[in-house]
């Protein structure tokens, strides 16, 4: 079989990098991605699928074997893209001024439709049900995984496990990432205003200095990852925005606001640590005659793959790749809303090598040059539907 799905795969591959083309070329913001969904409609419509539509632009589909019924494997893609302005001279460069696939859900997406052609080939040699979800919404709080399962997309029929596939332009072309157990962390969203009085800067004893407050705050901060945090316990608390509210070089003004991040992979200490945050800025602004304002939003949850899904997927992956092709993941602090599926049913998020140096293509994702090596795509269609086919062996 593995010879059969690599072959399949090698077949499309022109086909499916010209839907990928598609997709990134009109990319849309999370939860707006209508004609994104009509795409993939008419893709798996085109192969005698029946679609579903689920939270406004998700879509969903089954491929039922016909030796019989048996598990339920669920492959999960995301549609939605990133508000950056794409630097591209690419024939499939975005359109749309503004919004870019800068994090690869257009490879996400158009190589589940290429592996839900491959397995519709195939299903007359397997017994249970793939269930297709293509997800809005990835990039935006509350995340579309939690809306989907909320409205029960990991039931009827119920899902045995789900496996996500992710692009890393860490990992070179050619090898795919796998890690069991924590992968990737939490994230929360913290936002918070320091209220003074303000004042001529060159009066500061008249005022209530929100701006070194703030500053003060923030490094003060810090000091709970570095000093109430378990040393084994990865924790990253950041903060990328802050806004003097109107102050200017003599000017110190009324309230600072910033904004930051927390992430960590426990539950328990990602709760401890909110409430830590929340009293350490209080109570730092209130020592220099301040107040403050502090708003935690919740974020995704941490991600966890499976022990033993994602070590029998690995050993799939061997087979199919070539295990010099396979390599271990570290534990990544970025966040996805996979972890919301992997908080219900047996998962495995797994990354897919599209990293090429010698055609230059070696931008992180979520900046405006990301783009990947298209040679991946012919893994990324071929190995997921042998992950699939696979797992409904066993």
């Amino acid at each position: 079989m593995k010879a059969r799905i690599k072959s399949l795969a090698k077949e499309i591959k022109s086909e499916i990098i010209g839907v990928r083309h598609s997709i990134h070329s009109n990319p849309e913001l999370s939860f707006q991605e209508e004609n994104t969904a009509i795409l993939v409609e008419n893709y798996l419509q085109n192969l005698g699928l029946e679609t579903h539509r689920i939270s406004g632009t998700g879509v969903w589909a089954m491929i039922n074997g016909e030796l019989g019924e048996g598990k339920t494997i669920a492959l999960r893609a995301d549609l939605d893209a990133l508000p950056i302005q794409e630097l591209s001279d690419k024939s499939y460069a975005s359109k749309n001024p503004g919004v870019m696939h800068a994090c690869g859900h257009d490879v996400h997406a158009s190589s589940l439709l290429g592996a839900a052609k491959i397995l519709c080939s195939l299903k007359s040699e397997f017994k249970g049900s793939i269930k297709l979800v293509f997800q809005p919404g990835e990039e935006k709080l509350p995340g579309g995984a939690s809306l989907l399962i909320k409205e029960g997309i990991l039931n009827n029929p119920k899902v045995d496990a789900i496996i996500g596939q992710h692009v890393m332009p860490f990992i070179n072309t050619g090898n795919v990432g796998f890690r069991k157990g924590l992968y990737m962390a939490s994230t929360d969203e913290i936002y918070i205003t320091i209220n003074g009085k303000g004042g001529h800067g060159a009066m500061p004893h008249l005022c209530v200095d929100p701006v070194a407050t703030a500053a003060q705050v923030i490094v003060s901060l810090q000091q709970i990852v570095s000093r109430k945090a378990k040393p084994i316990l990865p924790t990253v608390l950041s903060f990328g925005k802050i806004n003097s509210n109107g102050g200017a070089t003599n000017v110190i003004p009324n309230s600072v606001s910033f904004e930051g991040t927390l992430r960590t992979l426990d539950e328990q200490w990602r709760a401890e640590v909110k409430d830590l945050i929340k009293t350490l800025v209080k109570s730092t602004a209130e020592a220099f005659g301040a107040t403050a304002d502090v708003r935690i939003e919740n974020g995704y949850p941490y991600l966890k793959n499976d022990e033993s899904l994602t070590s029998k997927l690995w050993g799939f992956a061997n087979q199919y790749m070539g295990e010099e092709h396979v390599e271990e993941l570290d534990i990544w602090m970025a966040a996805e809303d996979f972890a919301y599926y992997s908080q219900e049913v047996p998962a495995c998020f797994y990354r897919l090598g599209t990293r090429n140096e010698q055609k230059g293509i070696t931008s992180a994702v979520h900046t405006n040059t990301f783009d990947i090596d298209e040679d991946a795509i012919e893994d990324g269609c071929g190995l997921m539907a042998f992950l699939a086919y696979s797992a409904l062996q066993e």
